[in-house]
């Protein structure tokens, strides 16, 4: 005789809950926003995420602070360097928070947003890593941070930032470097016994330009020009030629160095 098939059945309650955590798994598996989003139906704002006290007050942007402790609140601190190319890179050192592109939109949980930036007061990007750029012109800049829903992380009622003051013109570029001229000055010198043809005395010459010395001398010596390093070796009744750009700005002593002879100065401006 044969038995009837007896089969397996769940009791309903039990089949919804399977369900539900069937559903659950999914969202969190597939990389969802299960625990940072927001829930459907609700603003950005309102996204509490159980993190701090969601305040009226809003800031110029119509952001709405969210109210930490000062021990839990995170800082931001603001430093600007002159790119050459015009304007500001800025970078931020923060303490208790760090930036989380990937969930931008969602809820506020603790330490985790972006940067925004405002400039002269007007809000005008946002940063998701410490690294940034403001343009040339720029006479303020504040740094806010906020959390992933979009409110403003604040103390006391303000907003956590920082401001620096810049001069509001675009930073000198560097100066560029003189091309020597095509062609430059020569000046000729004598060295007989202890004097020197004609007299020692300053040579103007502006940066970048060339000088040639042509020196003939009654002994074997050696020529130095100070602060360019420069040597040349003289022999008796035989003219030596040293030429050299100017391209360092000073005063500048041309010697000889058996003899101890000034032969001349530069003066480079």
């Amino acid at each position: 005789m044969r038995r009837p098939r007896v089969g397996v059945t769940r009791p309903p309650l039990v089949a919804a809950l399977a369900a539900v955590l069937a559903a659950a798994l999914l969202l969190t598996g597939c990389g969802g926003w299960a625990t940072t989003h927001h829930k459907p139906g609700t603003s950005h704002e309102e996204a509490t995420g159980g993190t701090g006290t969601l305040l009226t007050a809003r800031d110029e942007s119509g952001h709405r602070l969210r109210e930490l402790p000062a021990a839990e609140a995170p800082t931001v601190r603001v430093e600007t360097r002159p790119d050459t190319e015009g304007g500001w890179n800025v970078h931020l050192t923060v303490e208790r928070f760090r930036f989380t592109p990937d969930s931008a939109g969602g809820a506020a949980l603790p330490g985790r947003g972006h940067a925004r930036l405002l400039i002269d007061g007007r809000e005008a990007g946002r940063l998701y890593s410490p690294w940034g750029y403001v343009p040339a012109g720029t006479r303020t800049l504040t740094v806010r941070l906020h959390a992933d829903d979009h409110t403003a992380w604040a103390v006391a009622g303000a907003p956590v930032q920082a401001t620096v003051s810049l001069d509001g013109a675009a930073p000198p570029s560097p100066a560029p470097q003189p091309r020597p001229t095509a062609t430059g000055r020569t000046l000729d010198i004598t060295v007989s016994g202890s004097t020197v043809q004609p007299p020692p005395s300053r040579v103007e010459l502006k940066k970048g330009d060339r000088l040639t010395l042509r020196v003939t001398s009654d002994r074997a010596d050696t020529l130095h020009v100070h602060g360019y390093d420069r040597e040349l070796p003289l022999s008796p009744g035989n003219p030596a030629t040293l030429t050299l750009t100017a391209d360092r700005t000073g005063l500048f002593e041309v010697e000889t160095h058996e003899s101890g002879l000034l032969l001349t100065q530069l003066v480079v401006r």
